[in-house]
């Protein structure tokens, strides 16, 4: 019995993974079709379309996905979508914002109002907490491209900001107006990327124990089930003892 038990844990967990994974490239998808439809459906004559593929690509997005993505905009037959950010306040008041895509913005504002006001957080107004955040390009490498001094220099070559590395591995800070031609230059020297795509970066944190750290996952799980949020950002820090109990 322990062992179908635990084949049925292990079958229950992949399911959720399967479900997350199909979510993730549902949003990938609606991203790439709006990025395709206001601008230009050839990648190379759009940047935003251009971060949207990579970003896909770097989560293993398949190419008939992607492909499909854009020819559904090129096809007239996309939805309208509206870009809208949301403001508000976690648990123990961490900041949190809200991306979202959406054909009907009454729905989405009451969905999100309701799942902030269900777990533990509350929505506020637009710019409550957009001005704890900077909005920055981010590139991510594995720690294999080279040390820290050599990413440093070729960071700065491409015309970057700031470089964190860890044994980890790097991440390239840009404006958010200098991340499709940073992150091409980057490419040339250290070849694809492990993500690359626009944040919102905290200026200052918010420390949390376990049990903050787990009212807050909460808040953000239930977030991203919501099919018109396409991304969440919180300016929470926690210790290394805490992300492992979590």
């Amino acid at each position: 019995m322990a062992g179908h038990s635990k084949w049925a844990n292990i079958q229950h967990r992949k399911g959720r993974q399967d479900a997350a994974r199909s979510k993730l490239f549902s949003k990938f998808s609606k991203e790439i079709t709006v990025a395709a439809k206001m601008g230009d459906p050839d990648p190379d004559k759009n940047p935003r379309l251009r971060l949207a593929i990579k970003e896909a690509k770097g989560q293993s997005m398949p190419k008939d996905n992607i492909d499909r993505a854009i020819k559904k905009a090129t096809g007239g037959d996309g939805e309208a979508y509206e870009e809208i950010r949301y403001e508000g306040y976690g648990p123990n008041g961490v900041a949190v914002i809200v991306e979202a895509m959406t054909d009907n913005r009454n729905r989405t504002a009451s969905n999100i109002r309701s799942t902030f006001s269900k777990n533990g957080g509350n929505m506020g107004e637009t710019g409550s907490v957009g001005f704890m955040f900077e909005r920055k390009g981010e590139i991510i490498y594995p720690a294999s491209v080279g040390d820290s001094e050599a990413v440093l220099e070729a960071a700065i070559e491409a015309g970057a900001e700031d470089v964190e590395s860890s044994e980890d591995g790097h991440v390239i800070w840009c404006a958010d107006t200098d991340l499709n031609d940073v992150s091409t230059a980057l490419e040339e020297q250290l070849g694809e990327s492990e993500s690359t795509k626009l944040v919102w970066k905290p200026q200052n944190t918010t420390e949390l124990d376990l049990d903050g750290m787990q009212s807050l996952m909460k808040l953000i799980d239930a977030l991203e089930d919501d099919d018109d949020v396409q991304r969440v950002t919180t300016n929470f820090e926690a210790s290394d003892e805490v992300m492992a109990q979590l």
